[in-house]
């Protein structure tokens, strides 16, 4: 019994300091996170530097590129967002140096279709500024995202990139809410939260390392009886 009480107590502890390890971790990321939302918009990386870009140190940077929209490789993403369900426009940036996917922002149903938001097809140079964020890999929960059949669940960069043919930044750009042309698509819905529950695990943790002890000390105490 008393080897089990030990056994137990030690797990408790150790899963409740792992939880406080975990909630220093993710305050820091938080922190990093509004540092980057609150600085000035910096050139978006170049080629060189992809290979050192990741989702800690680098994800929802500001960052800004200059180029033209290669709009006969536009894909649309499906998406739910405050304004409704419909599509994240994904549309390839051309730039001097690199290439990288945009999301231009939402669109309702209706207007998947470009043919329908003629006046959103902006044509000639522009400026892009926005987040940087990773790729979304394989799709969404229970859908896989389907090329062939132009169905598209994640913002998959990689996938995207090769379904269209393209060499592009292993990233893509978030674009502010900047308006476009004729009020489509709709920019900056970036929803920046993390989930911050590791406090109360610990607690829950420690709670059920005091309830051993608790538990032990009246075993002992009937015992001795």
């Amino acid at each position: 019994m008393a080897g089990a009480a030990l056994l137990l107590l030690g797990l408790f502890l150790s899963l409740g300091v792992w939880q406080i390890e975990r909630l220093a971790w993710k305050q820091d990321l938080i922190a990093r996170v509004d540092a980057r939302l609150e600085a000035d918009p910096v050139a978006a990386p170049l080629p060189a530097a992809w290979d050192d870009i990741t989702r800690d140190s680098d994800e929802y940077r500001k960052i800004t590129a200059q180029g033209r929209f290669d709009h006969t490789h536009e894909v649309q993403v499906q998406a739910v967002t405050e304004l409704g369900a419909g599509y994240w426009v994904v549309t390839p940036l051309v730039t001097t140096d690199a290439t990288y996917l945009v999301n231009r922002g939402f669109v309702p149903t209706e207007l998947r279709d470009p043919a329908n938001r003629p006046n959103g097809q902006v044509a000639g140079q522009v400026t892009v500024t926005g987040l940087l964020r990773m790729s979304e890999p394989d799709g969404a929960f229970l859908r896989s995202n389907d090329p062939a059949n132009n169905r598209w669940y994640s913002r998959d960069v990689a996938a995207i990139a090769a379904d269209q043919g393209l060499a592009t930044a292993p990233f893509f750009i978030d674009a502010d809410d900047a308006p476009n042309a004729g009020g489509y698509p709709i920019g900056g819905l970036t929803i920046v939260a993390f989930r911050n529950s590791h406090l109360s695990y610990a607690l829950t943790w420690f709670a059920l390392a005091v309830g051993v002890l608790a538990a032990a000390f009246f075993v002992w105490r009937h015992e001795r009886k």
